[in-house]
C-alpha cells in the first residue's frame, strides 16, 4: 500500500505545482488517487470513506504559506492522517500486572497464532528478560498442541502441556496455577480458531477471558486477508476488550490494507508485526514509521515536527 500511495502522491504533487490556494477540484484530484490506492491495497471500504472525509475535511479552504505548493500541503495532510489512523509510534505490550501476566491469544485459524505466540514468547525472553508459560487451549487440532510443545522449545519458554480430551478453561486455568506456583512472569495462551467466524469460538473465547483475566488481549491477524480483515476484526470486538494486534505475513504478498481497516475498526494499537517465518521475525510495531513510508519517494516532505502554517479561505467552506 505505502508504494502505490507514493506513486499517487508524486503525481499529483507534480501535476497541482504553481497552485496558490488548495481548492475544491485540485482536493477532488489528489482523494481520487488517495482513494483508489487505498481501495487497491484492500483497505476496507468503510474505512476508506471515512479517511477520505477526514482528509476533505481539513484540506478545503486552507490557504498555503511560504514555498508549499497546494499539493505539498495535501501530502502533509494525508500522511498525518494516516499517522492518526495508526495510532502514536510504539504501543508496548502491557505487564503491570501481579505475575504471571497473563495474554491471551486470539483468531481465526490459519492466521499464524501458535507460530505468533512463540515469536512473542522469544520476544519477551530476549528483549523484556521475562521468565515466560505457553499453554495450548486449542483441543480441536490436537497438532496444535504439539507445533506449539515444539516451537515453544525453540524460542526458550517452557510449555505446559494440555490434551484434546481436556476443557479450554480447565488447561488455561492449571496453567495459571502452575505459573504462579513456579514463579514465571508471563503466561501466554494459545486459543483454538476457526475457518471462520461462529458462536461456538467466540463463546469458548469469551469464557476462557473471563476465566482468566488477561492483561493483554492480542487479536493475531493475517496481513494478507484484505477485505475480510473488517468482518473479523468487528466479531472480535464484540466478543473481547481487545488491547492489541499483531499483523502476521507481513513479509508474504500482503497489500497492507488490513492494517488500516483493523486498526480503525477495533479501536486497539498494532503492536507487533511479523515479518518472517522464523522465530525472531516479529518487530514491535512503529505506526509513524508505517505510515510515513507511504511518502517515502515523493518530491517533498516536512521535517520532523512540522506543521504548516494555513490560513482558512472563508468562501471555500
Amino acid at each position: 500500500m505505502a508504494s502505490a500511495l507514493t506513486d499517487k502522491l508524486s503525481r499529483l504533487v507534480k501535476e497541482i505545482r504553481g497552485q496558490a490556494r488548495i481548492t475544491e477540484s485540485n482536493v477532488a484530484d489528489m482523494l481520487r488517487e488517495v482513494r483508489m490506492a487505498l481501495l487497491e491495497a484492500d483497505v476496507a471500504l468503510p474505512v476508506v470513506r471515512d479517511f477520505i472525509a477526514r482528509v476533505k475535511e481539513k484540506a478545503l479552504g486552507q490557504d498555503v504559506l511560504g514555498s508549499l505548493t497546494p499539493g505539498q500541503a495535501l501530502v502533509s495532510i494525508v500522511n498525518k492522517e494516516l499517522a492518526a489512523t495508526m495510532g502514536d509510534g510504539v504501543s508496548d505490550i502491557n505487564l503491570a500486572a501481579q505475575p504471571p501476566a497473563v495474554i491471551l491469544m486470539a483468531g481465526l485459524q490459519g492466521a499464524g497464532k501458535t507460530t505468533t505466540t512463540a515469536k512473542l514468547a522469544k520476544h519477551l525472553i530476549e528483549k523484556r528478560n521475562k521468565k515466560v508459560l505457553t499453554v495450548s487451549g486449542d483441543v480441536y487440532r490436537p497438532a496444535a498442541i504439539e507445533q506449539l510443545k515444539t516451537v515453544t522449545a525453540q524460542a526458550g519458554a517452557e510449555w505446559f502441556p494440555s490434551s484434546p480430551e481436556q476443557k479450554p478453561v480447565d488447561i488455561a486455568l492449571a496453567a495459571l496455577d502452575y505459573a504462579k506456583k513456579h514463579y514465571f512472569d508471563v503466561l501466554l495462551v494459545d486459543t483454538a480458531g476457526r475457518l471462520a467466524i461462529d458462536e461456538a469460538l467466540m463463546r469458548e473465547i469469551r469464557d476462557l477471558h473471563a476465566a482468566i483475566h488477561p492483561v493483554e488481549t492480542l487479536f493475531v491477524v493475517d496481513a494478507m486477508q484484505g477485505q475480510d480483515a473488517i468482518n473479523t476484526a468487528k466479531a472480535f470486538k464484540e466478543a473481547l476488550p481487545l488491547t492489541g494486534i499483531i499483523l502476521t505475513k507481513l513479509d508474504g504478498d500482503s497489500r497492507g490494507g488490513a492494517a488500516l481497516s483493523v486498526r480503525q475498526i477495533t479501536g486497539a494499537p498494532i503492536k507487533f508485526a511479523g515479518v518472517s517465518e522464523k522465530l525472531d521475525g516479529l518487530e514491535v510495531f512503529d505506526a509513524e514509521r508505517w505510515s510515513s513510508r507511504s511518502l517515502r519517494g515523493s518530491t517533498w516532505r516536512p521535517p520532523k515536527n512540522w506543521r504548516p502554517k494555513l490560513k482558512v479561505g472563508p468562501h471555500l467552506i
